[in-house]
């Protein structure tokens, strides 16, 4: 083996040695399927930190079960992303002084596949570097015929059976992407604004009413006046008629139970196609919808003339202007309200009256929350459930229509008259209705919304409307890993549709996973520059090169600088290569069930030492281990050692077991670390050099503990493998036949079993004791600044028969790993020398200080050191103590600035105990 472990080197060869033997594809092995499909990222983009984790779990579960032997597929592939792909392609074409009308629908489509064809292939180089086991040759697009074709069946069905229709309503309308939006892609953010209290005079010129209004340019499109029907205020004006400002129209003033009289004047004006609300209102009285609006948000032929082609927020302005010069604004208050904007482009939404497609959602939404209060779906955490049903059970018809070009194509076509017809095809259509063959028909121009194909992802992929083989065995699926943030858009959608067209529940479990933010707890998002690419912590990349890619693109270019001056200060020598194995524990490590995942590149750095660390573990046991002496296993003879390193790893492997039982990827990937870095390496290959490196060991002994260090290293790999595949084959592979086991590799290996290592509890207890013994030497030595080469006398006072039963049996480690001289006893009576001690149960043991150290100088050094901690502590407590420093510095700050005084308290406490028992040492 090199002598040291190089990622980059190894990581690129392995993973394409797996791909070209295709081990990533289900092995008929009779046994039970598994089955996880792969949320499907966004062709447009590339995987970002919450990818890398969600991605890194599901190979964790695929990589386990694959190795317990069952029949597994993780199914990868892409989404077609309607909207976010469309924009991408329309802003490169704005580059270039054209636009997507210029094309055509045609060419503008042609230039969309070439820029997936182009770009396409970035995730899946990505998810390769991260080592997902994917089965490649299934690797699917939602827009691939195959999936297509599910599609279009989908819809076919639903509209035949009365749960897809075509209605004119209110939608989300994203006046910039000129296209409808569903209420999820929605989203509301408290905003300044301003509450207009506007002046309507009765018809018969008597008086008037004041209404309210944040969106005074509606008033236009108003149908009516609302009061409460109990509201004495204006229960004996209903039925009488106002004015309707600037319009010259007459409105009615009505009675609703919707109104609040506590809002504003207790009169709401009512604007049918232009508020939510209202349009409820306007169903009930029969009120006229007058829609203002042009698609692109600015007044329509409705208004009165002066006011048309004025974009709603310049015509807002002139209407108020007009109102003030006639005296009928009472006055304007400054009010916070939730604004609603488009998630993707930023744009102000309005409510806004046009025909779309629909999904009866209640029929479906009903079967969906059966199966999870039944149990047949299960979420982890649990309390995810809650959320789940509170969204499902309030739930409204889904606008499934959009008004773009890139996406599946709504199967239904137009007669010039209007009428419309749905079918697979045009030819479908025509036979179905018996429609002339020279009758003109015309396809809807909109697509249906992305979530809609999404929504079939676990059947369509696996060849759904055909009944396949895949779609037997592996329907349903076995767990989805996702996010909490698309619960609604598409963890909801998919039970609905799996249960409508399989008759089962697409999964058994949904693991919802944490959101990944900073170290300080911040959302990561290119706007505030803290984002970084899962790639640049795997290969390293340099600061120049980070910085351009952190400011290169940023929808508010203005942000730049700060981001470079903060990305200059937190990474100044950028970021260092940190390998795909670290990187993936890391993720295994902090996959609690918190609902935010801190990520900390310290964290990863650790890991990467943690590679090291077995990688020259490895090392270690080939060099102890010649192949060619490790096959006399009748000969071999255990030691206490052999023996308490098998039972921990059995105790050690049914944690792991069970830990990823119950999705608590944590709980393995610590099991896994305290076992490899405390159990193994820090005292297991410890204390076999006293017994390899011995002379006087008889050979027995030797081939046990060659066998156990071989045969335990070895399944190490096999255990370690789903978390950290890259290292652990390297390994396996070079070490593997120390143990007698071989292979094309150990993907296909079978994981460990605890039963396999049996408890041993008596050699648990002997190995504690000894443990104990050492640890209590090593204290002394630390607390003493005894230096580690020196080679110390120990006594034991008034020793048990137990212990001196221990100091007998296990007197060459105790000398060997606790650096000791010789071991004696002290017995009853006899005076104790001036000695440090320290306890292991009941027995004392004394380590005597004559010709170790120098106490008065020992003493004067500590006294330095703790005045010199004592007066840091000073200083950073009354920077704590200055409310405006406190008030004003960024909270990460003062929480480092805390985290410091306590370490500092606690050095001066371990200082303050230290120099006490020094003094006690002159004194005596």
């Amino acid at each position: 083996m090199q002598k040291v472990y190089a990622p980059p080197d190894i990581e690129r060869r392995i993973y394409a040695h797996w791909e070209s033997h295709g081990w990533f594809a289900p092995r008929h092995t009779g046994a039970a399927p598994y089955c996880i499909v792969i949320p499907p990222p966004n062709v447009t983009g590339t995987l970002h930190m919450g990818h890398a984790f969600q991605h890194t779990l599901m190979d964790v579960l695929t990589r386990y079960h694959r190795m317990r032997g069952e029949e597994t597929l993780w199914q990868p592939g892409t989404d077609h992303a309607g909207i976010a792909t469309q924009m991408v392609v329309e802003r490169q074409l704005e580059a270039e002084g054209a636009d997507r009308l210029s094309l055509g629908r045609e060419g503008f489509l042609q230039r969309v596949w070439h820029w997936k064809a182009q770009s396409g292939g970035t995730i899946s180089a990505q998810m390769r570097r991260l080592g997902s086991s994917v089965d490649w040759s299934r690797e699917r697009f939602t827009m691939d015929a195959d999936l297509s074709r599910a599609v279009t069946e989908v819809f076919v069905r639903l509209h035949e059976e009365g749960l897809i229709y075509r209605g004119k309503r209110l939608v989300n309308w994203d006046p910039v992407l000129l296209t409808a939006l569903s209420d999820l892609e929605v989203q509301s953010e408290e905003e300044e604004g301003h509450l207009w209290h506007l002046r309507y005079p009765f018809a018969d010129g008597s008086g008037h009413v004041v209404v309210a209004t944040t969106r005074p340019e509606t008033m236009l499109g108003d149908s009516a006046v609302a009061v409460h029907p109990d509201d004495a205020r204006y229960r004996h004006l209903v039925g009488q008629h106002l004015q309707l400002p600037l319009a010259g129209r007459v409105i009615p003033l009505i009675a609703d139970a919707y109104v609040d009289p506590a809002f504003g004047s207790g009169c709401v004006k009512i604007t049918p196609a232009h508020d939510f609300n209202d349009y409820e209102i306007g169903l009930r009285h029969n009120l006229p919808q007058i829609n203002i609006l042009t698609p692109a948000a600015a007044l329509n032929e409705n208004v009165p003339p002066r006011f048309r082609g004025l974009d709603r927020f310049v015509a807002r302005a002139r209407i108020v202007a007009e109102l003030q010069t006639a005296g009928l604004v009472e006055r304007i208050d400054k009010h916070r309200l939730m604004i609603p904007r488009g998630d993707r482009s930023g744009a102000v939404l309005e409510p806004y009256l046009t025909d779309q497609w629909y999904v009866k959602i209640a029929p479906l939404a009903a079967p969906a929350i059966s199966a999870v209060e039944s149990g047949r779906t299960q979420f982890v955490p649990e309390n995810w459930a809650k959320t789940y049903f509170e969204w499902m059970r309030n739930i409204k018809d889904w606008c499934v229509s959009r008004q773009l070009w890139w996406g599946h194509r709504i199967p239904a076509w137009y007669d010039a008259a209007g009428a419309s017809y749905v079918g697979r095809s045009e030819e479908e259509v025509r036979a179905k209705h018996g429609l002339a063959p020279t009758l003109p028909l015309r396809q809807d121009p909109d697509v249906l919304d992305t979530w809609f194909s999404s929504a079939l992802w676990p059947f369509s992929t696996l060849g759904w409307p055909d009944q396949t083989a895949q779609l037997a065995r592996f329907y349903p699926t076995s767990v989805l890993v996702t996010g909490f943030d698309i619960i609604f858009f598409w963890v909801a959608r998919m039970l609905m549709m799996g249960l409508k067209f399989m008759g089962d529940v697409p999964f058994r479990d949904v693991y919802i996973t944490g959101l990944v933010r900073d170290e300080h707890g911040e959302k990561m998002s290119k706007s505030k520059g803290n984002v970084i690419d899962p790639l640049d912590i795997i290969d390293g990349i340099d600061l120049e090169s980070l910085v351009a890619k952190r400011t290169r693109g940023l929808m508010q270019p203005q942000l730049a600088p700060g981001i470079e001056k903060a990305t200059r200060k937190t990474y100044p020598d950028g970021i260092a290569a940190h390998g795909t194995d670290a990187l993936r524990f890391t993720f295994a490590a902090l996959a609690s069930s918190n609902r935010d995942i801190r990520f900390d590149l310290q964290r990863v750095a650790g890991y990467r030492n943690f590679c090291n660390k077995l990688w020259n573990a490895a090392r270690f046991v080939t060099l102890m281990v010649p192949g060619a002496e490790n096959s006399g296993a009748a000969a071999a003879e255990l030691s206490i050692a052999d023996r308490w390193i098998r039972s921990r790893f059995g105790r050690r492997l049914a944690e792991v077991h069970a830990a990823l039982a119950t999705y608590r990827f944590d709980f393995a990937a610590s099991a896994l670390y305290e076992f490899t870095w405390d159990e193994f390496c820090s005292w297991y290959l410890e204390l076999t050099k006293p017994v390899l490196q011995s002379p006087e060991t008889a050979e027995a002994a030797k081939c046990g503990t060659r066998q156990t260090l071989a045969e335990v290293l070895e399944a190490l790999q096999r255990a370690l493998h789903p978390l950290m595949p890259f290292i652990t084959e390297e390994i396996w592979q070079k070490t593997a036949a120390l143990a007698g086991r071989g292979g094309a590799t150990i993907m296909l290996e079978p994981y460990p079993l605890a039963a396999e290592y049996p408890a041993d509890p008596e050699a648990e207890a002997q190995v504690a004791w000894l443990q104990g013994f050492i640890l209590a030497v090593r204290q002394i030595r630390g607390e003493m600044d005894i230096n580690p080469a020196k080679r110390i006398p120990v006594l034991v006072k008034e020793p048990s028969d137990a212990d001196r039963a221990g100091i007998e049996r296990h007197r060459t480690y105790l000398e060997r790993l606790a650096g000791i001289a010789r071991i004696a006893v002290l017995e009853r009576g006899a005076a104790a020398p001036q000695a440090a001690t320290a306890m292991l149960g009941e027995l004392t043991i004394l380590v005597p200080m004559a010709n170790l150290i120098d106490a008065a100088a020992e003493s004067e050094r500590l006294g330095k050191r703790l005045a010199k901690t004592r007066q840091d502590l000073d200083k950073t407590r009354a920077q704590l103590a200055n409310q405006d420093f406190v008030g004003n510095a960024p909270a990460a700050v003062v929480a480092a600035l805390r985290a410091r005084a306590q370490e500092l308290e606690r050095t001066a406490a371990g200082l303050e105990a230290q120099l006490k028992r020094v003094r006690a040492l002159q004194s005596a």
